[in-house]
């Protein structure tokens, strides 16, 4: 089977200034950790890079920002957020001119589809774009669970190259690396940051977790412990990745969800001396000195600072 997607692939931040611009010499210097702590690929433009807030402008600031600090090091997977399929369409194209070596597309969203619209929806998208194709699987942002049986009919054929699987949902997602188990490179994740070492004994491909953006060199020594037939040592490494995890349940409540776990991630590398500053994208607020305090703690406990 192919290896080029397969491994540990983090969705990069976004850092900006305290003034809400871009901070691309940040961002430059999270590729650099991601790729030093011995990443496989890197998911630009993701949740965790706050994709729906960005303008266009940004967008391709920060593709074309992490194409030139990355150099070709890994693999390249762009999210492709839209709507609808002909917006998605046309922002593949523009990643794919940027640099993306893959493309990761979600169900339409805010526009109501059903099953067959959503398939058609991924075949129209393959049919336009001349790269691999993820499908990705967050209902809790698209109010809608991509079918397993939709997900292996498109694997089959050749319209996807795999799923991110962000769903929360580990019943299916078991049932999907099960169903696509003889699908030759057929690339599965888990976005579930804490429970990579049994998506991986399960046969899952490889993990996009969005802690990795802190601690790579971990989720990269867990996932070659388990390629290694070590459970024992992957599970430790994913215990100490689930103490680092409680970064994210700091927040005091005076937050949105959104802005608590990617807030902790910024903050966490802002404490690292990574990023300059811990600002989110408006209207998030960021994380105060209390909270970072207690963030520091964490880090510290676990050898990160």
């Amino acid at each position: 089977m192919s290896t080029q997607f397969q491994g540990v692939i983090p969705p990069v931040i976004t850092p900006r200034h305290a003034d809400g611009r871009v901070d691309t010499a940040s961002l430059k210097n999270v590729t650099k950790h991601l790729v030093d702590g011995g990443v496989s690929g890197l998911f630009v433009l993701g949740s965790s890079g706050e994709v729906p807030y960005m303008t266009n402008e940004e967008r391709e600031l920060v593709v074309s920002t992490i194409a030139d600090a990355n150099a070709g090091a890994v693999p390249l997977i762009v999210g492709a957020n839209e709507q609808t399929t002909n917006r998605v369409i046309e922002e593949a194209r523009k990643v794919v001119d940027l640099g993306a070596d893959a493309i990761v597309v979600t169900s339409m969203y805010y526009a109501i589809g059903n099953a067959q619209e959503t398939e058609t929806h991924f075949r129209s998208i393959h049919s336009a774009v001349d790269k691999p194709i993820f499908a990705y699987d967050v209902p809790v942002r698209t109010h809608f669970k991509l079918p397993t049986d939709l997900l292996v009919r498109l694997g089959r054929d050749g319209v996807i190259a795999g799923v991110k699987d962000s769903s929360g949902d580990d019943v299916s997602f078991r049932q999907l690396v099960l169903a696509a188990k003889d699908i030759p490179d057929f690339d599965i994740f888990t976005g579930h940051e804490i429970v990579v070492d049994g998506a991986l004994l399960a046969g899952a491909q490889g993990v996009v977790p969005g802690l990795g953006n802190v601690d790579p060199a971990g989720y990269r020594r867990l996932f070659d412990a388990a390629q290694a037939g070590d459970w024992t040592t992957a599970a430790a490494e994913q215990d100490r990745l689930a103490d680092v995890f409680n970064i994210v349940y700091t927040p005091n409540g005076r937050v949105s969800g959104g802005a608590a776990g990617l807030g902790a991630f910024k903050t966490a590398l802002q404490i690292m001396g990574i990023i300059e500053s811990n600002t989110m994208s408006a209207p998030m607020l960021p994380l105060n000195a209390e909270e970072t305090a207690a963030i520091r703690t964490i880090l510290e406990r676990n050898a990160l600072v």
